[in-house]
């Protein structure tokens, strides 16, 4: 448990390592009468055979998932789905002349943390803004100063870091001589909004990941049906990254809202897997 919330399990899935790339999710079904729960790939060794995800207790179904104990198996472990980070396909001259830099916000860290990772044994630069409401809230804060070239820690309260929202730090480093060719925000929506917004303003290119958008992750349910650049864009099949320029971040973040009844409704009767005696 990275906070009383949140839940870092390595799987293994062979497989799955073996193929995985930063950027892409893979679905989870914990049983037999589980849905479909889409998780960026947090992680991945293809020697040891495991990948892993990070997931945060809020419905259902995230609770069944952190319930399960080492030993345990998930009835479906599915993927890698999604189109890879786009740097991973970028040709090696061009890699090296990239400054990226990382907005990661709350769960949006782990995400965050291949693709950072990627980049620096790639030997490109790579600085990393963690933002979250409070410093206990703060996760691979570890993992990522070795993942990166420096890493700033942000918090709504001041309790760690830079006081103030991330988009505040980003401008701040930006001024004070920072030169970035990109930037990757992953996170709540709203934070993706105004981290766009902020770099339009620098004139700094952004990706934003549209996972959150994702119910069953192969594009049958249209829940992730997103306007990019004036078209219908399905983010499981066809992101879950996008320029951020390009999302209409209202409409996304209306759809976000569309299953809140339901998902209320099952939290509120929710019998955990241990107490069905399983």
């Amino acid at each position: 448990m990275l906070t009383p919330t949140i839940c870092k399990m390595e799987v293994e899935a062979p497989r799955l390592a073996a193929a995985a790339l930063p950027g892409q999710f893979l679905i989870v079904r914990a049983d037999e009468k589980g849905e479909r729960v889409p998780l960026t790939i947090s992680d991945y060794d293809a020697a040891k055979g495991t990948v892993t995800i990070v997931t945060q207790k809020i419905g259902a179904s995230s609770a069944d998932i952190i319930s399960y104990e080492p030993g345990e198996a998930f009835a479906d472990v599915v993927g890698p789905l999604g189109i890879a980070s786009e740097f991973t396909e970028m040709p090696a001259d061009q890699l090296a002349q990239q400054r990226y830099v990382f907005i990661a916000g709350g769960v949006g860290t782990a995400p965050v943390y291949p693709q950072a990772k990627w980049l620096h044994e790639h030997g490109v630069a790579v600085d990393v803004i963690i933002g979250a409401k409070t410093k206990d809230l703060l996760i691979y804060v570890d993992q990522m100063r070795e993942a990166c070239d420096n890493l700033y820690i942000c918090t709504d309260d001041g309790s760690e870091g830079f006081h103030g929202l991330v988009t505040a730090l980003l401008e701040k480093l930006v001024a004070e001589g920072k030169e970035y060719t990109q930037a990757v925000a992953i996170g709540p929506m709203i934070m993706m909004k105004f981290a766009t917004l902020t770099a339009k303003k620098l004139q700094l290119p952004i990706i934003v990941s549209l996972n959150t958008l994702m119910v069953d992750g192969t594009g049958m349910c249209g829940a992730c049906r997103v306007t990019v650049g004036g078209k219908t864009r399905f983010a499981c099949v066809e992101g879950p990254e996008f320029d951020g320029y390009e999302v209409d971040f209202d409409e996304a973040m209306r759809r976000q809202r569309q299953y809140v009844a339901e998902e209320t409704e099952a939290r509120e009767n929710h019998v955990c897997r241990i107490g069905r005696g399983k």
